[in-house]
């Protein structure tokens, strides 16, 4: 069975919703377009967040990274448009997603968006 992109996120109950703990994921192959010129942009995601009543699920996670690899964003748009979709699939207690991107025109960018409930 093969996969394809989706902005679409799964969640699952959290197993303990009364207690306060730390998830964080890396994603290190993340893609996406240069708005100006078309041309791809690497960067390594990390997200830390402490869930509320929902977890994320992994693979649709996988899945949505992927689908902005055709898409042209910058990179300060980007990370918060994955900040603002991540919270509305599963509402965390707080949540901290950074995109740290590879060198492009010799600048070396780092966006981090936080979220409290």
């Amino acid at each position: 069975m093969t996969a394809e992109p989706s902005k679409s996120l799964e969640t699952f109950p959290n197993p303990k919703p009364g207690r306060e703990y730390e998830i964080s994921f890396e994603i290190p192959e993340f893609t996406c377009l240069c708005p100006k010129t078309g041309q791809p942009d690497f960067a390594v995601f990390r997200i830390r967040y402490v869930p509320g009543e929902l977890c994320l699920e992994l693979k649709s996670l996988k899945l949505y990274f992927w689908s902005f690899r055709d898409e042209g964003h910058f990179h300060e748009a980007v990370t918060n448009l994955i900040l603002d979709d991540l919270v509305s699939a599963c509402r965390p207690r707080r949540m901290v997603v950074e995109g740290d991107f590879f060198v492009r025109g010799g600048i070396h960018t780092v966006v981090r968006a936080e979220h409290s409930a």
